[in-house]
């Protein structure tokens, strides 16, 4: 059973810092490209960042310099580093990674940047 669970929720002021972790099980997650996706009230689900299995990143524009995402096979796990934070990065925070040609979420974590 393929599991993805987020952690790291939190609320920070305008310029702050925050680390997401996605620590997944039931996959080969040395072998799976994760990527981290975000959902802000009122808007579609959008893509923030990817990993692939050979630790090659890439990042929307709103967030390049800012976000950092990476990946510690040894635990199973994928981070994403959130720096110069802004109030419009509020959002619930999913990761997601396609196995065996299915898609698996996790259940999401509030980010919430206040001005």
């Amino acid at each position: 059973q393929v599991q993805l669970v987020e952690s790291g929720r939190g609320s920070v002021q305008t310029g702050g810092s925050l680390r997401l972790s996605c620590a997944a099980s039931g996959i080969i997650f040395s072998s799976n490209p994760m990527a981290w996706y975000r959902q802000a009230p009122g808007k579609q689900r959008e893509l923030v960042a990817t990993i692939t299995s050979g630790a090659v990143t890439d990042y929307r524009n709103s967030v390049k310099g800012r976000f950092t995402v990476s990946r510690d096979n040894a635990k199973n796990t994928v981070y994403l580093q959130m720096a110069s934070l802004k109030p419009e990065d509020t959002a619930v925070y999913y990761c997601k990674t396609i196995y065996r040609q299915q898609e698996y979420w996790g259940q999401g974590t509030q980010v919430t940047v206040s001005s």
